[in-house]
């Protein structure tokens, strides 16, 4: 997926010790509770690696298109309303 290579580019370019990076978004019914998305991140140093993780998985969530559907006892959402995508260039 380009946006997830984009990101990882971003994420070795800010923190150039950053050894291995692991991307997963899970696809179908994710269970309450359960992981839907993961970012690893290994380094040298946790501090690098640390950073490098969230910050992976902030612009994840704002820079790939990930929609999902949510289902509550008021109805179905498919979560859209609050998705903005932006390219990870212009996050800061």
């Amino acid at each position: 997926m380009p946006r997830l290579h984009a990101l990882a580019d971003e994420m070795r370019n800010r923190w150039p010790d950053v050894a291995r990076i692991v991307m997963i978004h899970r696809v179908g019914e994710v269970p309450l509770t359960n992981a839907a998305v993961v970012v690893v991140v290994s380094a040298p140093h946790r501090d690098a690696a640390f950073e490098a993780a969230r910050f992976g998985i902030d612009t994840l969530k704002s820079t790939v298109p990930v929609w999902k559907r949510e289902d509550w006892a008021e109805g179905t959402s498919w979560g859209l309303e609050a998705q903005h995508i932006t390219s990870v260039e212009s996050v800061d």
